[in-house]
């Protein structure tokens, strides 16, 4: 994860042959400041893959694809959403729920509840692998849970702490938003996914996308390391910090 947070979001994700990067919701020198902080070029990114248009998931598109000319995969739905401007993008439109493939990734999408034109997660699967990448949601629906079984390592948003939403400083009408089935999952919502219906095949489980405002890491880890231990599971959790990029995942 470069970055994860209500802040700004862009996951890199790598096999020896392929480099991609999930959404890109941080200015073009803080992306290639922290891919070079991971040992990565910039110019060996095959292409960016965007889950929805919302300004923390797509802030420096147009600077990454101006200064590297890849292809960026969009829905059919989000790519007019974008202001290109003069710009004109390379660009690979697909429909929420077909399989994309990008050198030897397949990716899967599919459907997320969250209050964009048309937002969609993503499962990769390489080298035997499979990867859920699944932020931005207000609600876990059965299809997501099915679209995640058998997934080896989990990026999972945690945003708030509902207690510190309701009192915290968001006007209403936005904190109406966080909570709404078309919003932000809590903490105690992923605790029922974890205790309930996580695949015990997840390996590692990352959770990110905090609000800086209405959650603490610590209260994520303690609540989610709760449901794990219920349920006896071995999986290693990790909480994503906020304002840097997180440790490199291996598999």
């Amino acid at each position: 994860m470069l970055a994860s947070s209500s802040s700004g979001n862009s996951t890199f994700i790598a096999t020896e042959t392929t480099r991609i990067l999930i959404d890109v919701g941080l200015c073009r020198r803080e992306i290639f400041q922290r891919l070079a902080a991971i040992g990565e070029s910039p110019d060996d990114l095959d292409a960016v893959v965007i889950s929805h248009e919302h300004s923390d998931h797509v802030s420096g598109l147009i600077a990454v694809l101006r200064k590297l000319d890849i292809p960026v995969y969009l829905t059919r739905l989000t790519a007019p959403t974008i202001g290109w401007g003069e710009y004109t993008p390379n660009l690979e439109s697909f429909q929420a729920g077909e399989r994309l493939s990008i050198g030897d990734m397949e990716i899967d999408t599919f459907t997320i509840p969250h209050d964009a034109i048309d937002p969609v997660a993503f499962c990769v699967r390489a080298d035997g692998v499979k990867i859920g990448v699944v932020t931005d949601l207000g609600y876990m629906p059965d299809s997501i849970q099915v679209h995640l079984r058998g997934a080896d390592f989990l990026l999972l948003e945690s945003n708030h702490d509902l207690e510190m939403l309701k009192v915290g400083p968001y006007p209403w009408s936005v904190k109406q938003r966080v909570m709404g089935r078309k919003g932000h999952l809590s903490n105690d919502a992923v605790s029922d996914y974890i205790g309930d219906a996580m695949d015990s095949s997840v390996s590692t489980l990352v959770l990110g996308h905090l609000s800086e405002h209405n959650n603490y890491p610590a209260t994520v880890e303690l609540v989610a390391s709760q449901a794990l231990a219920q349920r006896s599971l071995s999986t290693r959790l990790v909480i994503a910090e906020t304002r840097r990029q997180s440790e490199v995942f291996s598999f």
